[in-house]
């Protein structure tokens, strides 16, 4: 069969903001097709359903809410996962 699934990633240093970044990635059988970075700040296309959909995205509403996402599902958590890292080490 076919599979289709979507990886939110924070990767940070510090709890401070500019330290985090947000990737979200989209995979079809395996193969990552589209993914958007906090730090280039727009979706980049990997194949060329991805190219397509990036460009589309990239021109409406999906790049800015996930431009939202950086403070809202990482920064907000970093602080929790950081604290619980800390006291198990």
């Amino acid at each position: 069969g076919f599979r289709y699934y979507m990886v939110n990633n924070c990767e940070f240093n510090s709890s401070k903001l500019n330290d985090i970044e947000y990737t979200q990635s989209y995979y079809y059988n395996k193969l990552e097709y589209i993914r958007f970075s906090s730090s280039v700040g727009k979706f980049v296309g990997y194949t060329e359903h991805g190219i397509k959909n990036a460009e589309r995205w990239n021109n409406g509403p999906e790049v800015i809410s996930r431009r939202a996402q950086k403070e809202s599902y990482c920064f907000r958590n970093v602080g929790v996962l950081t604290e619980s890292a800390l006291t198990k080490s």
